[in-house]
Parts: C-alpha cells; sequence; structure tokens
C-alpha cells in the first residue's frame, strides 16, 4: 500500500471551477509582489508576462493608448487558459481602472494555479511541453515573487 505525499496544503477558501483563486484587491495574499509592484511596477508587469510565456516587452505598449493592451491581452489569456469565466469588457474594465491589482490578482493566479498543478497525479498533455515547462518553473514561486 503505497501514500501519497501532499505537497501543497489546500487553501482555506476552496477554488471554485471557473473563478479567480484570489479576489482582485486581496494583495495581502502575497505581499512581496504587492512591494515589487508598489516600488516598480513596469518591471513586476513584464516578469508576469514573461512567466505567462509572451515577449516580456509586451506591457511596455500599455502606455500608448487609453485601453491597455498587454494587461487586456494577459487577463484574457489567463482567463482563456484556466477557464476562468469573464469578458473582454471586464478584462478592459479591470485593465483601465485597476492595472497595478489586475497585474497581482495575474501573477497570484499563475502561481496558484502553478502549485496546484504541481501535485504528483498532474500529468500535462504532451502537447503542451513549453506549459508544463512553465509550470515546473513556476511550482517553486509560492510564496515569492516571479522574479
Amino acid at each position: 500500500m503505497s501514500r501519497q505525499v501532499v505537497q501543497v496544503q489546500p487553501e482555506s477558501r476552496g477554488q471554485q471551477e471557473g473563478q479567480w483563486s484570489t479576489g482582485l484587491c486581496e494583495c495581502h495574499k502575497d505581499v512581496g509582489d504587492c512591494c515589487f509592484a508598489l516600488c516598480c511596477l513596469p518591471v513586476f508587469t513584464c516578469k508576469v508576462t514573461r512567466a505567462v510565456g509572451a515577449c516580456a516587452c509586451l506591457p511596455l505598449l500599455d502606455c500608448i493608448g487609453c485601453v491597455p493592451p498587454a494587461s487586456l491581452a494577459m487577463r484574457a489569456s489567463v482567463r482563456q487558459r484556466y477557464g476562468i469565466q469573464g469578458s473582454v469588457w471586464s478584462d478592459c474594465l479591470y485593465g483601465c481602472c485597476c492595472y497595478p491589482l489586475s497585474w497581482l490578482q495575474i501573477s497570484r493566479e499563475l502561481k496558484r494555479r502553478a502549485a496546484s498543478h504541481a501535485s504528483p497525479s498532474f500529468s500535462p498533455p504532451s502537447s503542451s511541453s513549453s506549459s508544463s515547462a512553465r509550470y515546473s518553473a513556476l511550482c517553486s514561486l509560492q510564496r515569492a515573487h516571479l522574479v
């Protein structure tokens, strides 16, 4: 009889299917990232974008218009990847009105999902080797910022 070791402790609030694992204003759940974003938001957004697998310079486009394209693209990408409910309109609203909070929520989501996929029972699809590489790179980032 084999025993399975629990590597990631369950969160106090269960992650609901189709929902973000943390709220937009729950920065207290990752103080390190919050301080990093507060001190240097442009660098933070580039690091998160790189962790998603996109070009790290993409957030630099956010300063050219009234609608931040990188923030919109990253929220939509993370929502689509994890099956989170929402729309382009909500992504646009959060990107325009809650820009730093939106990036912090994306960062927390990446780390929490990576940690939940790090369990031994997780077997990533063979067709997404780059995705599984990003998951394994993010697995060690629980309780750390995306640097």
